[in-house]
Parts: C-alpha cells; structure tokens; sequence
C-alpha cells in the first residue's frame, strides 16, 4: 500500500506560521486517511498527494523525485516537499 509524505522544508518570511508548524515535521497521506494539518496547507496539497497516492507523476519532477508544494499564505510560506512511498 502506498503513502505520500508531506515534509516541511522550510518556512519562509519574518516570523513563524501561523498553525505553528516547523522545518523537519513529517505529515503522512494514504487512501484512507489525511493528517491533521492547518487547513489552508491541506487544501494546497490534497490534489497533489492524490496524484501521487495514485501512481500519478508530475511532468516537470523526473522519475520518482519529490516536488515542492507551498501553502498559499503570502507572509509566511511552509513550503513541503512532497513524495510517495510503499509500505
């Protein structure tokens, strides 16, 4: 069964976002689950993690490589890097 995880690599702009995540935490997507998340963040990565969940691939990332996805917050960005894995 496949997973997505969503790892914060950095947060960018003056201060510390707003849910209080940080740079290192791991989120984790399956089929049957989403984590607890700011719901701004999961908005901007649901699709994207439903791509990968599903075998799907992004044109511009080659072979399995992760992608950078960033939640929409305009001051202080979390941006995550996205990438499937089996268990």
């Amino acid at each position: 069964m496949a997973r997505v995880i969503a790892e914060i690599t950095e947060v960018r702009g003056s201060g510390q976002c707003s849910a209080g995540h940080r740079v290192g935490e791991r989120f984790v997507f399956t089929q049957e689950k989403t984590p607890a998340l700011c719901p701004w963040a999961l908005g901007a990565l649901l699709a994207p993690a439903a791509v990968l969940l599903n075998g799907g691939r992004f044109y511009w990332a080659e072979g399995d490589e992760p992608t950078l996805w960033a939640c929409p917050d305009p001051d202080i960005t979390v941006v995550f890097r996205l990438y499937r894995e089996e268990e």
